[in-house]
């Protein structure tokens, strides 16, 4: 007979939840790194007790704004290279939609976060409910039906049972590198606490390790003989390279083919920036060692990406007519795209393999040379980009140069929407692997500092940085109070350029006129004059105004040995920008305007239109 064991809903989820472990590095670790709960009346009396029983053995953490919780969740599951993870619950109603914007940047950046939002009475009889949103043609439907098309795997949980099967599949998909990514569970706030004889069994201890495809063989055949007839090879390296562990497979792939590498956003610090055949960033916001090499290349092996817009330059940077994409990554999905050979894999077992399949072939000594010869000359220019200056307003370049001086490659950089991932993309000298620490997939403004605090909860050992923008910081800035409140120090660097300056940039660089973006250009009675410092402060942050670069190093020096959240605001320029490296981005520009600004971007437009390789 089946042993079994009488629990709520609720509490079987927070005891099995308990019960998944992983192993890292010989040590046994519970998967989950606890969860994320901000309480209301649609979880607090079924989800809320039954994570108090847990608590011992599941953590849980309180925030103070539900996306920044999700936010904080997601960067932990990123900066642990998606081998932990972490849940998050809200009440039904807006704390639920709240979620919606995380789900999102999860969804596209392929990290796992489990959401466990609450929802309507199933039974129906307070019914609507409080915060429930009413569909007049469909009575099943529910706020949380917002979180399917951002969802890796979504359910809502009727019956107590069904938790057992959802959870099943929640595991499977959180631990698959082929289809990681959100998974909303979505709770009935009566069926939380409805009880039911699960099993015992269900409740035991098992452990999730990471699945690691190896290539076909007929894929590996067709890689290895189309690389072995390419006379200028490039690698674009993607986060698939972190998350798989294969970046000390990375680098002898590089060093015994003399093919050189460049990274993607997600991909930047695969390999340390002073790897010889490490050409850093490429794409939009690439650097011109990397750029030019795409232009030129026969065959890109594009490892662990998706080669998305800003990487391809919107399919106007791999300029070559006769070229080969080989596609190595562990989702068939992104492994075919732009007609590429695909090579189904894991990152690390697929570089293994390949290198094997090769033999001793090498890249053209020229172009390992040309390659090495591009870097030395970016160098260059990132070192006059960075360097200190006397400018009242000094760029977001020089600001970036000043914390490396200070902090040095071994912080863990973290950054998200704006102008600074441009600029830090470009300029940033990574050192370790996931040091180099990216939201640029969904571009989501406010992420940083929660994402911060979510790092520094994967690693207290690091010290966090976070350069993040005043617009950013005005959008969610609250996780300051809960990073001194849980001891997490971070070090945020603010820079304030009074508005959205990155905007304000592309909109001049497209013929418009500033409008909208900076304060000053917004409609106003009067300009805020906002003091960031004691704003900061009040949260329990040590926080200080540096008046100039050489300010703002000494700030920074301080900062390392604070032992709390220090934020340092920087006044900056919103116009200036590196003009050194990048690529075309395709940004429409209107066909018809009264402006002729506007009309000479247009025309500006149309002729780098003519450099897409559609199809290619």
């Amino acid at each position: 007979m089946t042993r079994t064991i009488r629990l709520t809903m609720a509490q079987a989820l927070t005891r099995y939840l308990a019960a998944q472990m992983t192993e890292i590095d010989g040590e046994r670790l519970p998967i989950f790194g606890g969860v994320w709960a901000i309480f209301g009346h649609g979880n607090v009396a079924g989800l809320g007790e039954a994570l108090w029983q847990e608590r011992a053995r599941l953590p849980t953490f309180r925030a103070h704004n539900e996306q920044a919780m999700a936010h904080a969740a997601i960067a932990y599951a990123k900066a642990n290279m998606r081998r932990r993870f972490m849940a998050a619950t809200t009440s039904i109603g807006p704390g639920a939609t709240n979620l919606v914007t995380a789900a999102a940047l999860a969804h596209v950046n392929r990290l796992p976060v489990l959401l466990l939002p609450g929802d309507v009475f199933a039974g129906r009889i307070p019914d609507p409910v409080l915060q429930q949103v009413e569909d007049f043609g469909d009575g099943t439907v529910s706020a949380n039906d917002c979180f399917r098309p951002v969802s890796r795997y979504f359910d809502r949980i009727t019956r107590p049972e069904q938790i057992v099967p959802a959870l099943a599949r929640a595991m499977q998909v959180l631990t698959d590198p082929a289809e990681c990514g959100p998974v909303t569970l979505a709770l009935c706030q009566d069926v939380q606490a409805e009880a039911y004889d699960y099993p015992e069994s269900f409740f035991a201890e098992r452990l999730w390790t990471p699945r690691r495809p190896r290539p076909d063989r007929d894929e590996l055949k067709a890689a290895a003989a189309a690389l072995k007839t390419a006379k200028k090879p490039l690698i674009v390296a993607g986060g698939g390279v972190l998350y798989s562990g294969a970046s000390e497979e990375l680098a002898r792939f590089s060093q015994a083919t003399g093919v050189p590498v460049c990274e993607t956003q997600g991909g930047k610090s695969a390999l340390p920036d002073d790897a010889a055949l490490n050409m850093a960033a490429v794409g939009v916001t690439g650097t011109e060692a990397a750029n030019r090499l795409a232009a030129e290349a026969d065959l890109v092996l594009a490892v662990g990406t998706r080669l998305q817009d800003f990487t391809t330059g919107s399919w106007a940077l791999f300029g070559a007519q006769e070229k080969t994409i080989v596609g190595l990554n562990v989702q068939p999905f992104d492994a075919g795209k732009h007609r590429a050979l695909p090579l189904v894999a894991d990152a690390r077992e697929g570089l293994t393999e390949l290198a094997q399949a090769i033999g001793g072939w090498k890249a053209p000594e020229s172009w390992t040379a040309n390659a090495k010869a591009g870097k030395a000359e970016w160098r260059g220019q990132a070192d006059k980009a960075t360097a200190a200056g006397n400018a009242a307003l000094p760029s977001d370049a020089q600001v970036i140069g000043a914390v490396q001086r200070a902090l040095g490659a071994d912080v863990v950089l973290l950054h998200a929407a704006g102008g600074l991932p441009g600029e830090l993309h470009k300029l940033w000298r990574a050192g370790s692997p996931g040091s180099y620490h990216a939201e640029y997939g969904y571009s989501c403004m406010g992420y940083e500092i929660a994402g911060g605090l979510g790092a520094k909860m994967a690693r207290p050992d690091k010290e966090v940085v976070v350069m993040v923008g005043d617009g950013s910081y005005l959008m969610l800035n609250s996780e300051i109070a809960t990073s001194v409140m849980l001891g997490l120090k971070l070090t945020i660097v603010l820079l304030d350029n009074r508005g959205f300056g990155c905007i304000n940039r592309l909109q001049n660089a497209t013929g418009g006129e500033s409008f909208n973006n900076l304060l000053k250009d917004a409609r106003h009675e009067t300009l805020p004059e906002i003091d960031f410092v004691r704003h900061a402060a009040s949260m329990g942050a040590i926080a200080v105004k540096a008046a100039s670069i050489a300010e703002l190093e000494t700030a920074l020096a301080q900062a390392k040995a604070n032992s709390r959240t220090t934020v340092v605001v920087i006044d900056t320029d919103p116009l200036a920008s590196t003009g050194a490296g990048g690529a075309w981005w395709d940004v429409a520009v209107p066909e018809v305007s009264a402006r002729a600004e506007v009309r000479t971007a247009r025309a500006h437009y149309d002729e780098r239109r003519k450099q897409q390789r559609i199809g290619e």
